[in-house]
């Protein structure tokens, strides 16, 4: 019994000695890098759904992972060298928002995975080879969707009674442009709309827009999203509401700043499902398998306070088909 006791004592010693170098093995931490054009405080919104698509799946910052948030404040030319510093740090997954940051992250890496959390057009663009098989080592997500300008041109026909002329805001140089412009066009036409396109290519750009669009006596502007106008939309906003323009915007983030209109992809959804590629390829997934995405989810906002200021009556049925109205 005694040699019985002996060998049971051993093993269990064994086995504790084994468990407790076991336990002080330190977890791996992975590093993620998420690159962006505009502030961070501009992304706030984007970036907290982002965190929590990732704590969903059981990644905690400072415990499994680290994030090196990098952003150029809205000095595109700064990217790529904020790019080679995320890959100079060894980050595991580099994350970009929006297609400048995108391309800064293509150019400093060929190795390390990159994930897409929206862009108008990755084909396009040369970031994959085609949505369904991307073939390197960038994948994620599409902000592009075909409906989107028939819409906001709807939008504002329920809105602009006898809507005729749209003045057309946008960056003629910024990744998805052309395609957008080229959807802009088929809406128009079958509205029966006619399009006065205005290229804001610099913040300094945008005044000068709005007082060609004057000119012209338009009865709404479409505001086509570019990282120009998203990082100076309190300009883009205050000059439509001086000119009394009724104006639709890509992003809730114009209304809730006080735009009049909003039709667009939820990129808090986008935010949140770039979680989910990071998790497939930190488990070892490859990007080149992982198909890149399109929206599944649109907002719809109005802002009241600024149809009043504007002498605008919004229709009850428009009103109805809101996902947020702010009085």
């Amino acid at each position: 019994m005694s040699g019985k006791i002996f060998v049971w004592l051993l093993a269990t010693l064994l086995l504790t000695t084994i468990s407790l170098a076991q336990a002080q093995q330190p977890t791996k931490v992975t590093s993620i890098g998420y690159l962006v054009g505009s502030a961070l405080s501009a992304n706030a919104a984007r970036i907290e759904a982002f965190r929590q698509g990732l704590r969903e799946l059981g990644y905690v910052e400072g415990k499994n992972i680290t994030v090196q948030w990098q952003s150029a404040d809205g000095k595109l030319d700064r990217l790529p060298a904020l790019a080679a510093d995320l890959v100079r740090l060894k980050v595991d997954v580099i994350v970009t928002g929006g297609g400048a940051a995108t391309r800064a992250a293509k150019g400093a890496t060929s190795t390390i995975p990159i994930v897409m959390t929206y862009d108008p057009d990755p084909v396009g663009d040369g970031f994959v080879a085609s949505l369904s098989h991307p073939g390197g080592n960038i994948t994620g997500l599409s902000n592009f969707a075909q409906e989107l300008s028939g819409k906001q041109l709807e939008i504002l026909r329920e809105v602009v009674p006898k809507l005729s002329r749209v003045a057309v805001l946008g960056t003629s140089n910024f990744p998805g442009y052309a395609r957008a412009s080229k959807e802009i066009d088929l809406a128009a036409k079958a509205f029966k709309v006619q399009l006065q396109y205005l290229d804001v290519l610099d913040a300094k750009d945008i005044e000068t827009a709005f007082r060609a669009a004057s000119k012209r006596r338009p009865d709404a502007v479409l505001v086509v999203g570019s990282g120009v106008l998203g990082s100076q939309r309190t300009q883009v906003i205050d000059l439509a509401a001086k000119n009394r323009l009724p104006t639709i915007y890509p992003f809730a983030q114009f209304v809730e700043s006080g735009g009049l209109l909003s039709y667009g992809v939820s990129y808090i959804d986008l935010s949140r499902r770039a979680a989910i590629y990071v998790d497939k390829i930190l488990k070892g997934a490859k990007p080149a398998d992982l198909p890149v995405e399109q929206p599944m989810k649109f907002e719809f906002v109005i802002n009241l306070k600024t149809a009043r200021q504007i002498g605008l009556t919004i229709p009850q049925w428009t009103l109805m088909k809101a996902d947020k109205v702010i009085k």
